[in-house]
């Protein structure tokens, strides 16, 4: 395959399919799992689960053309230096960041809730970018990784697509990276913002990116 190029909103994404790189965001079991951080803050888990199928495809099909696969989990260091105080604070919650839940120590490193899904668990060879903030450039080497391996195009997926995925998708625009979202393969615990956020990236020809769904991407992975 010497160019990808994929049926998307608001045109075709066409992209160097050795120079592209699947960014699988923060499918972590706390904001995925019954019993989860998530959960347990009054959210449907099954609006995010959603997209378990969707990101599980595309990344099948990523795997078998070799594109590189880069997975990235929301959480803090054990002893929450790196926890801005407003972040811990924000909300009053009875029971947040770094404090007992369910799933061990509420988003931070080395905990069950922090983990990944085990239908989308990395590979050997795949990077995970542990990252402190919402975007998964912020305080991380995730840019370095792409540069190294010469990356200017980005396909994104995940949760949730108006927080994490979308704070990514403009961090990785303003570096110049040409990014695609999935539409079922980012989800959101409010149906409403996942919507708005999609349309936020095809908006104005484009103004962040483009907008397919799995079944136009892995086509174009395929060859078809």
């Amino acid at each position: 395959m010497t160019q990808l190029c994929v049926a998307a909103e608001p045109y075709e994404f066409s992209a160097d399919p050795a120079r592209t790189a699947l960014v699988i965001i923060d499918m972590q079991r706390d904001f995925l799992e019954p019993g989860g951080f998530g959960a347990a803050l009054g959210n449907d888990v099954a609006l995010l689960r959603s997209a378990i199928a969707p990101i599980a495809a595309t990344l099948h099909a990523a795997r078998a053309c070799g594109m590189l696969v880069i997975h990235t989990r929301e959480g803090h260091r054990p002893d929450l230096s790196d926890l801005p105080p407003a972040k811990k604070t924000r909300g009053r919650l009875a029971c947040g960041i770094g404090d007992a839940g369910p799933m061990g120590r509420i988003l931070v490193r080395g905990e069950a809730g922090h983990g990944l899904i085990a239908e989308l668990a990395p590979i050997d060879g795949e990077p995970v970018i542990d990252k402190p903030g919402k975007g998964a450039f912020y305080a991380t080497d995730l840019e370095t990784i792409l540069r190294q391996r010469g990356i200017g195009w980005l396909i994104l997926c995940g949760v949730t697509t108006e927080v994490c995925v979308h704070t990514t998708l403009r961090e990785a625009n303003d570096r110049g990276f040409e990014c695609l979202v999935l539409s079922d393969g980012t989800a959101s615990y409010f149906p409403q913002f996942h919507a708005w956020a999609l349309a936020m990236v095809k908006a104005q020809g484009g103004i962040f990116g483009w907008v397919t769904d799995s079944a136009a991407l892995i086509a174009a992975m395929q060859g078809e």
